[in-house]
């Protein structure tokens, strides 16, 4: 059964990158990046997310970077400044990376925003799809992950 209430899903290409955020449950949101982040969506992202934490308080949030082959350094600061001021908001924040660049810059970002256990890592696609089926499950209305 899905929740009318799930905010719409997102599609944006850019020039060097693309982005989709998902709702795939009340309260998951799953940002999904491909490319080259070097800031041409602007705010875009965190404008969009912050419309999922006035709806539920807090959220789950996933970010699939797999097919980021990089990303600026204004960008990974933006998005630092964004956790860390929404951070209590934040239940769990899961990041699948797909190079040591991403996942260093994930591992910087982890320890600049104080996120600790909050924020996960993930190098394997496997285990941050099950920490995401975990989440919809346990969400109170889940809606299709595709």
């Amino acid at each position: 059964m899905s929740d009318l209430n799930v905010l719409p899903t997102v599609e944006y290409e850019g020039v060097t990158c693309s982005l989709i955020i998902r709702r795939p449950a009340a309260a998951v949101v799953v940002v999904v990046l491909q490319g080259s982040d070097t800031g041409e969506f602007a705010d875009f992202p965190m404008r969009e997310l912050t419309k999922d934490l006035e709806r539920y308080g807090s959220i789950e949030l996933f970010i699939d970077a797999r097919a980021v082959r990089g990303a600026s350094i204004e960008v990974s600061s933006e998005w630092a400044f964004w956790m860390r001021t929404h951070a209590k908001n934040l239940r769990q924040i899961g990041m699948l990376t797909g190079s040591r660049y991403i996942q260093i810059t994930a591992q910087f970002a982890r320890r600049f925003v104080g996120l600790g256990e909050q924020m996960k890592i993930f190098t394997e696609v496997a285990a941050f799809e099950e920490c995401l089926a975990a989440a919809c499950r346990n969400s109170q209305c889940c809606a299709s992950l595709s």
